[in-house]
């Protein structure tokens, strides 16, 4: 079985159903053994849109990365996302933020995620969850590059992790 950490986002619709409805869906494949709070986040890059809702979960799957990125565009497309350009608003987001400690770079996925050293609205609610996670390529803990952004605008506590998942 693999640690699987993964990032979950939601702008459109019922934000935190959506986020519900992707963990409920997930634990249908997987053991759901940790899921961060939920946080409020500014959009990146693309500006005109509402604001995000995001937390990050770490599971348990027998599934291998290519399946496992399979798995999370079905539930992607079944919750009601839609090719677009890149950062438009989504009713779900899920990306794939570390797989073990494996190193995946192919047309289709990379992993660790690329930009995950970037952005606060991922690392704020993995270093709630794994502050010591060490990053395969660059040897950084998730709590030393959530110190590296200094300081953090545009992502707050929204609520807390038992409201998207009970164990």
């Amino acid at each position: 079985m693999a640690t699987v950490y993964l990032g979950l986002g939601s702008n459109l619709g019922d934000r935190k159903k959506n986020l519900q409805r992707a963990v409920e869906l997930l634990s249908q494949h997987a053991v759901i053994q940790k899921v961060s709070s939920v946080y409020e986040t500014e959009p990146v890059s693309y500006e005109e849109q509402g604001n995000f809702l995001n937390a990050v979960c770490r599971l348990s799957i027998e599934l291998k990365p290519e399946a496992l990125l399979k798995l999370v565009k079905k539930i992607e497309a079944g919750l009601g996302r839609k090719p677009s350009f890149p950062n438009a608003p989504r009713p779900i987001d899920i990306d794939i933020l570390f797989y073990d400690d494996e190193i995946i770079a192919d047309d289709d996925l990379t992993v660790p995620h690329l930009k995950l050293a970037e952005r606060a609205f991922v690392l704020v609610p993995l270093a709630e969850i794994a502050p010591g996670l060490v990053h395969p390529v660059t040897g950084q803990t998730v709590r030393q590059m959530l110190a590296d952004l200094g300081k953090i605008t545009g992502v707050r506590q929204w609520t807390e992790a038992e409201d998207l998942w009970r164990q």
